[in-house]
């Protein structure tokens, strides 16, 4: 019998600073024999359920479809970190089929004899509740700076924008204090494995 929560298997939960690069630092961790359950992908399939689509459309009407239909994500976006009770209405409707994908996968993670260990990639974790899914939390941090060059590169967000996000998360401080790990991606593609790396090499050993 194992010592971890869900099965024979570590399960790590990362989180980190938006901009930070998390999804690469999973990439890491997935070169060593890991499982990356993506959360933010889960969200998208989410997005894209009819009664899904539907109760948000009663919430906030039709504007907040596409011609084809499905949702417009970006109109959603302005209109959840803008208000934190719309933000809030927004997670009491898709949260509950996140998790519910979430616990499948690692569920099928677990029983997979070619996984090594999972990987919760999870920006909104511990604000959805779901830190009892995690046998280890590490977070990803960098420079404000780089994050907001990597940003503006990737999204077209500035400093307006970056910080509205935030503002919809716990702090940085909050969740490096529950985090067992934080790796600092700042140095490159090298030094970033090297940091997964010794963290893993602990998690493992524990």
């Amino acid at each position: 019998m194992s010592g971890f929560k869900h099965g024979p298997k570590p399960l790590i939960g990362l989180i980190g600073a938006i901009g930070a690069g998390k999804s690469t630092a999973a990439k890491c961790f997935a070169a060593r024999g890991g499982r990356v359950i993506d959360a933010d992908a889960l969200g998208h399939e989410a997005l894209r359920q009819p009664e899904i689509i539907a109760a948000l459309v009663e919430l906030w009407g039709a504007e907040i479809r596409n011609a084809d239909g499905l949702l417009d994500r970006r109109a959603i976006g302005r209109i959840v970190f803008a208000d934190r009770k719309q933000r809030n209405a927004l997670e009491n409707v898709v949260f509950p089929y996140i998790g519910e994908r979430t616990r499948h996968e690692i569920f099928a993670a677990q029983a997979n004899p070619d996984v090594s260990f999972v990987v919760l990639d999870a920006a909104v974790l511990l604000e959805a509740g779901w830190s009892d899914l995690v046998d280890s939390l590490v977070y990803i941090d960098a420079p404000r700076s780089t994050r907001l060059a990597r940003l503006a590169t990737r999204s077209g967000w500035n400093e307006t924008e970056l910080s509205a996000r935030e503002s919809a998360q716990l702090s940085a401080e909050e969740k490096k204090k529950r985090a067992q790990a934080v790796i600092v991606n700042d140095a490159g593609a090298v030094e970033l494995q090297e940091q997964v790396d010794r963290v893993l090499g602990n998690i493992l050993k524990t």
